[in-house]
């Protein structure tokens, strides 16, 4: 097992940022995505970094025109949203780093307020602002509108969902940056691991990101994530916190789990029903009942047949996704990725190194 270097050997020497974007066939949005962050660097100084998973389109040649290094992963197989941040990670320079979507935009004036923040406070890890979501019309958007989201708000918080800028200090202290493994809540899993260690996160009033968000329709969307693996997350977190003093960090803050493990009982309990010593049509009418009455109480709750209909299926498919991802085989997180660079900035010589997991 190779340890994951820390910073990445032959790299240039430590600047102040380095901004990690992750992206798979990103070539509509990986431009912006790498304008905006060079425009955000003016102010501090640093570097980017583009981690991309293997992409199948021209992400690579369009970012390869910009003064940043390019990484790619060797297997695609290992494609995930964990591995993206940490493959950046294993070849970044900073003392510091912001993780971005191949789909966002940093937002200038941001990152000199975070560094000052971070300055100012030493027992915090990590910092970040608000992200702007610009697609609104969605279903999925709409339904996470409409429940409270603390985390979002400014002060301190228990994760920084959509970004944040990190002290390469606390990463290292916690072992990884993101974990290979995971298929979703890669910066869930980062701030549980951070604050177990007695770290802090926050939030500032500032604009740090633009987001434009899936617009495919909710079910395909739905079909998409099952395929990529990112229902998986909820699993392979919980397999990843099994054991450790973070799980009852884990249990508190993924409020999802708890529907999940409703859903769980539900399916158990109608499952069981069939076998239930009853008339066949005492048996009929149980499982009719039971079987309708999450799908009546959304209805009652949100005043729409389709609203309620998407929140039950999406319950079931998220669930079953948390049993695929909890027994799914994990390999160590500490191990390095399997990686190349392809492109070097520059300011930076070229190096043809290559980290072998």
């Amino acid at each position: 097992m190779n340890a994951i270097p820390d910073p990445a050997p032959g790299a240039a020497p430590h600047c102040t940022v380095s901004i990690i974007i992750k992206a798979l066939n990103e070539e509509r949005n990986i431009c912006a995505a790498i304008e905006s962050s060079l425009a955000a660097l003016r102010e501090v100084g640093g570097e980017v970094i583009l981690a991309d998973s293997h992409s199948s389109d021209r992400t690579v040649e369009l970012a390869s025109r910009y003064p940043i290094r390019v990484v790619q992963l060797l297997d695609p197989q290992e494609r995930c949203c964990g591995a993206g941040p940490q493959l950046g990670y294993q070849h970044a320079c900073g003392d510091y780093l912001y993780l971005l979507d191949g789909d966002m935009q940093m937002v200038p004036g941001f990152l000199p307020k975070a560094l000052a923040f971070l300055a100012q406070h030493p027992e915090a890890a990590g910092v970040g602002g608000r992200l702007v979501e610009l697609n609104t019309d969605s279903l999925e958007y709409r339904e996470r509108g409409q429940r409270a989201a603390p985390h979002l708000a400014p002060g301190e918080v228990d994760r920084l969902d959509g970004g944040g800028l990190y002290r390469r200090r606390a990463i290292h202290e916690a072992g990884y940056f993101s974990d290979r493994n995971l298929h979703s809540y890669e910066e869930f899993d980062l701030a549980v691991r951070l604050r177990a260690l007695a770290w802090k996160l926050w939030r500032i009033p500032v604009d740090a990101a633009t987001h434009y968000g899936h617009d495919a329709p909710p079910y395909q969307l739905l079909m998409r994530r099952w395929r990529s693996g990112y229902v998986c997350g909820p699993g392979e977190l919980l397999r990843a916190a099994a054991g450790q003093p973070r799980m009852r960090l884990v249990l508190r803050g993924v409020r999802e789990l708890r529907i999940y493990f409703a859903v769980l009982a539900w399916w158990c309990v109608l499952f069981t029903v069939p076998f239930l010593a009853w008339p066949a049509i005492a048996r009929a009418a149980c499982f009719a009942a039971l079987g309708a009455a999450p799908w009546l109480l959304m209805f009652w709750r949100k005043r729409s047949a389709r609203r309620a209909s998407y929140s039950v299926v999406s319950w079931c498919f998220n669930t079953a996704g948390l049993l695929r991802g909890f027994l799914r085989p994990q390999r160590s997180p500490r191990e390095a990725i399997g990686s190349r660079v392809l492109h070097e900035p520059p300011q930076a010589p070229a190096s043809p190194r290559e980290h072998y997991a």
